[in-house]
């Protein structure tokens, strides 16, 4: 049976950790030539050992999004070079999140924030989206979030970020769909990854919802495989809530 992803290349930024990661690794079992970039080399050079392990290809490529264009396009032309000339598939993964009130947040802060969440990937975009439309095919995915349509009462300035993030995500698949460029989104639920008997704070949030507990990294992976792929062939400018159903259904606390 021939893999979803074979011979494809791809780009998965923020890719030494948690989602990031799991989206890697799943792009290599399914066949795609990946680059990690993030800004360990430390733990960039680990996924891509650990997915060469098991027979997969992936290479890591240091970059530090900090919203520049400069940065993106670098990040993109370093892609491009080791993936032999072209990017097939780009995931806009990496952000940051600081969780503080609206009052507590600084404008230092906000300006890095929208910098990372919202110009990196925008440029990045920019950068690597014209090639696949002269191309005539390509897949983008965005990360947004559940919080980005359902309020909570800290994060206000993250959240926005994410929503910014949705709402490109609708615009480019109007710009570039017509030139073969599927662009969608997935907004995560709360995910954790949870040792034995660990206890943490945020898996209350998914208290009372038809899951009943906070997701896996691998659960958005799986949802990123399905969008890069032919798979998803007619999906184009969509939100995919992979959330265990925290924004879409009434959440009843016991």
């Amino acid at each position: 049976m021939a893999r979803r992803l074979e011979g494809k290349t791809a780009l998965v930024t923020g890719a030494t950790g948690n989602i990031g990661r799991a989206i890697a690794e799943a792009f290599a079992a399914e066949g795609a030539h990946v680059v990690i970039s993030g800004r360990s080399a430390d733990r960039g050079a680990q996924v891509a050992d650990g997915i060469g392990s098991r027979g997969g290809r992936a290479d890591f490529v240091l970059a530090e999004l900090d919203g520049s264009a400069e940065a993106s396009r670098a990040l993109a032309g370093q892609a491009t070079s080791v993936l032999g000339g072209r990017i097939d598939i780009l995931v806009n993964n990496a952000g940051i999140y600081p969780g503080d009130s609206t009052a507590a947040t600084d404008e230092k802060t906000f300006d890095r924030v929208y910098a990372v969440n919202v110009k990196a990937p925008f440029f990045l975009t920019a950068a690597i989206a014209p090639a696949m439309a002269e191309a005539g095919s390509g897949a983008i995915i965005n990360l947004g979030s559940w919080i980005a349509r359902l309020g909570i009462p800290v994060g206000a300035l993250y959240s926005s970020t994410k929503g910014a993030l949705e709402t490109l995500t609708r615009a480019w698949a109007a710009e570039f769909g017509p030139h073969g460029v599927r662009v969608n989104a997935i907004s995560p639920g709360v995910v954790l990854t949870l040792a034995p008997g660990e206890v943490n704070p945020g898996a209350v949030m998914m208290k009372g919802t038809p899951a009943g507990r906070p997701g896996s990294p691998e659960a958005i992976a799986y949802a990123a495989v399905y969008l890069a792929s032919d798979e998803a062939a007619f999906v184009h400018g969509s939100v995919l809530d992979v959330d265990g159903g925290r924004t879409t259904t009434a959440v009843i606390a016991g």
